[in-house]
């Protein structure tokens, strides 16, 4: 019981931490509402450190049950890599919209983000339905930044 507790805990204390170290890289662009054109639908800046505080939770959540998870290693090792390639790539997906302002290639990073975020979904699917769905949230949310960052780019180009 003490290792799933520690796992899990390790799980979210990560998927946290590369939440908040792409937001401390990116802290001073951050603020993008008065220097771009913001698209219909845009909530107000203080939805978004809420919203991903809870999705990396999940996410770290999921993790762990796929790791504390009876499936065989490599199936483990498998979903678990896919997962750490989808937070490498939102962790720069922050540097490369806000840093670099590169909106058109921020878009595209964020559609590679999204098809490893399905295939995480699919591979947890096979090894544990519930860390599955927990995938869910975070999956409509970056569709939604998705919609969001094309139209900063189209509305800034």
């Amino acid at each position: 019981m003490k290792e799933k507790i520690k796992s899990y805990a390790f799980f979210i204390l990560t998927a946290l931490a590369v939440g908040g170290l792409s937001a401390f890289f990116t802290r001073n662009n951050m603020d993008i509402n008065n220097d771009v054109l913001m698209p219909p639908l845009s909530p107000p800046a203080i939805l978004f450190p809420i919203v991903w505080t809870i999705l990396f939770i999940l996410m770290g959540i999921s993790a762990a049950m796929i790791y504390n998870s009876n499936a065989p290693n490599n199936q483990k090792s498998s979903a678990l890599l896919i997962y750490a390639l989808s937070l490498a790539v939102n962790f720069s997906w922050n540097i490369v919209f806000f840093n670099l302002r590169a909106f058109g290639f921020a878009f595209f990073w964020l559609l590679f983000l999204l098809f490893l975020i399905v295939v995480t979904i699919i591979k947890y699917y096979e090894i544990n339905k519930i860390a599955a769905y927990l995938q869910i949230p975070y999956a409509i949310w970056v569709t939604f930044a998705g919609y969001l960052t094309a139209g900063i780019w189209w509305l800034n180009r």
